[in-house]
């Protein structure tokens, strides 16, 4: 793997992951399919080609902590798990808890990864902070300050705001470089957890 983790790198990593296990049963025949796939919940399983964008932007590296926002049923919490090696970490962070509660099941045997329920009223995981990269799988309204505030100096956020994807990096002095890559359709990111 490269250091940038650049994209023929990241699609190797979804051919040997297969996107069916994450689906439900009667989506698999879709998993091939670029596009959007639903999951339940009003959710959606992004397409591959989204994926493999945002990753590129996240340019993950092996050892790297990283905060997965809107994970799902942890498709992409284990490409990230992939990316980052095992003396990396992944913590998948989902609202919805019959979602992280099969993304748990569908990762119970990768040691990297942890899966956590959100909590209402709070973006990312402020308690476990600094996160060297965080991805959001959903779209903000506007750019979450706080979420940048868990990155550490030099860390990269990659956010849909409105149909925009974002590239955040915070650099060494505090301040934020922003750039913007293109359109993107996304559910909405949303602070309330969502029982069953």
């Amino acid at each position: 793997m490269t250091a940038a983790a650049r994209p023929p790198e990241i699609r190797d990593v979804m051919e040997r992951l297969d996107r069916a296990r994450f689906l439900p049963a009667q989506h698999h025949r879709s998993s091939q399919w670029d596009r959007p796939v639903p999951i339940g919940y009003g959710q959606t399983n992004s397409q591959p080609s989204t994926v493999v964008a945002m990753m590129d932007l996240l340019q993950v590296h092996p050892g790297m902590r990283v905060l997965d926002i809107g994970c799902g049923t942890g498709w992409s919490t284990a490409l990230l798990a992939e990316l980052v090696g095992s003396d990396g970490s992944v913590t998948g962070v989902e609202r919805i808890s019959a979602l992280a509660d099969t993304a748990r099941q569908l990762l119970a045997d990768i040691d990297t990864v942890e899966i956590v329920e959100a909590t209402g009223g709070v973006f990312g995981l402020p308690d476990a902070e600094p996160f060297d990269r965080i991805l959001v799988s959903a779209a903000a309204t506007q750019l979450p300050e706080e979420l940048i505030d868990q990155l550490v100096p030099g860390g990269i956020l990659v956010i849909p705001v409105g149909s925009t994807m974002l590239r955040v990096k915070k650099l060494v002095q505090g301040e934020v470089h922003i750039t913007e890559h293109g359109g993107y359709a996304f559910v909405p990111l949303i602070r309330e957890a969502h029982g069953d």
